[in-house]
């Protein structure tokens, strides 16, 4: 009893810690984009300072991922919280004294600064859970995870679109600085010591468990068999942050040059898309456990991908029906794909496979970013919104087909044991 009321608390404390993070994170790139876009005009600009948030990442997640699985995650996940609030305080104290100088240097390299610590905060993070969640709660936990991530991201152009046009910059850079002290204080509260999880989940992966219909992800009978391609669960995971990357770029771009409405509309278009997302959270303990995780993740991606496709048609009321109906789908794939990987990762391998995932996807998101941005100033945003739809749908279909086939060659190799054994 003692042991199952620790493990929930500490759900409940990860949980917070992420949503505070995601928040923190974005209302800064939030409030960049804002500043940028009212000096540059152009999506290459807004680009560019994704751009400058992601190659830091693409670099150092790997390396992070593999400090996460030596040196204590815990420690690693305050001191990266501890180190943005203290970045993120600094640019607000320079915009006070910088009396009418070009602000852009400034919020570049404050993106970058915090590209970096987010480098270390993902890998970290995901590995302390790793360690800390039960495997029986693994499922609930992922899904409220998800939840508090992708609705801290949605939430920071609610939050920084409004109080960016009712209060200016400053103050919302203040506000960013306290959710990453927040953060690091409910992590604090965790505790050093590891719960049994951690112990019991330091066993090799033995079964194959790439879902299946009835979501109980597991191939009945196919212990010993080779767990699936873990490059394609990756994959399947990391393109989910390309999308939400450049959605997060294309939406500003969208909604204030194109449809030239003010920040608070952009706000009021996100906080309909938290909606979205909170409601995918609580279906995904339907379609996950009725489809299983691969079939849930493959479906959302794919019906993302076509949202994406008419997205920029309608305007802004396409804009808040589309939104929250794309976020419902893609929330129940991001779940899905998040728990498929951390279902097949070892606990000593979780930093790394963490790391590898962001690293390779913001590096895909690099890309993506250069290719649609170019294509949105040349051709429009419907163009832009059609190519990123069209990269999510490649890369799904591309990790379904590989991970469909080991499902496969799972269950024939499962028929073919339990022959083996009638007969000897």
């Amino acid at each position: 009893m003692v042991m199952e009321h620790r493990s929930r608390r500490t759900g409940r404390l990860l949980v917070s810690a992420a949503f505070t993070t995601s928040l923190g994170n974005n209302v800064q790139l939030i409030a960049g984009t804002l500043l940028v876009i009212r000096t540059g005009h152009t999506m290459m600009s807004v680009g560019w300072l994704f751009i400058a948030v992601a190659v830091p990442q693409a670099l150092l997640s790997p390396f992070f991922g593999r400090l996460a699985d030596r040196v204590d995650r815990r420690t690693l996940w305050i001191l990266s919280d501890a180190a943005s609030a203290v970045t993120a305080l600094a640019l607000p104290l320079w915009l006070w004294t910088a009396h009418g100088r070009d602000t852009g240097p400034a919020v570049y390299g404050a993106g970058l600064a915090l590209a970096v610590l987010s480098a270390l905060f993902f890998p970290a993070s995901a590995a302390l859970i790793k360690e800390s969640v039960p495997p029986e709660r693994l499922r609930v936990f992922n899904a409220r995870y998800e939840m508090a991530v992708q609705t801290g991201m949605l939430l920071s152009a609610t939050v920084g679109g409004l109080a960016v046009q009712a209060f200016g910059a400053v103050p919302l850079l203040l506000f960013n600085a306290g959710t990453f002290a927040l953060s690091a204080t409910c992590v604090a509260a965790v505790g050093r010591s590891r719960p049994r999880a951690y112990e019991a989940s330091r066993a090799p992966v033995e079964e194959v468990r790439v879902a299946g219909r009835d979501g109980t992800d597991a191939a009945p009978g196919a212990t010993g068999a080779a767990p699936p391609p873990m490059v394609w669960l990756i994959v399947l995971f990391a393109q989910g942050s390309v999308v939400v990357t450049v959605f997060n770029a294309l939406l500003p771009k969208f909604v204030l040059g194109d449809l030239h409405r003010g920040a608070g509309t952009l706000g009021a278009v996100d906080a309909l898309g938290s909606l979205g997302f909170l409601l995918a959270t609580a279906a995904y303990r339907f379609s996950g456990r009725r489809f299983g995780d691969l079939r849930t993740a493959v479906a959302g991606f794919l019906l993302c991908g076509g949202l994406f496709v008419l997205q920029p048609h309608f305007g802004v009321t396409g804009a808040a029906l589309l939104v929250p109906m794309g976020a419902f789908a893609f929330g129940q794939a991001r779940i899905a794909s998040r728990n498929l990987l951390m279902a097949h990762v070892g606990t000593d391998e979780a930093g790394r496979a963490f790391g590898l995932a962001n690293g390779g996807g913001l590096a895909a998101t690099v890309v993506a970013m250069v290719l649609v941005s170019a294509v949105t100033d040349r051709t429009g945003i419907a163009t832009g919104f059609a190519v990123t739809a069209a990269l999510s749908v490649a890369a799904t279909a591309a990790a379904a087909c590989r991970l469909s086939r080991a499902r496969v060659r799972t269950r024939v190799t499962a028929v073919r044991e339990r022959e083996v054994s009638r007969t000897t």
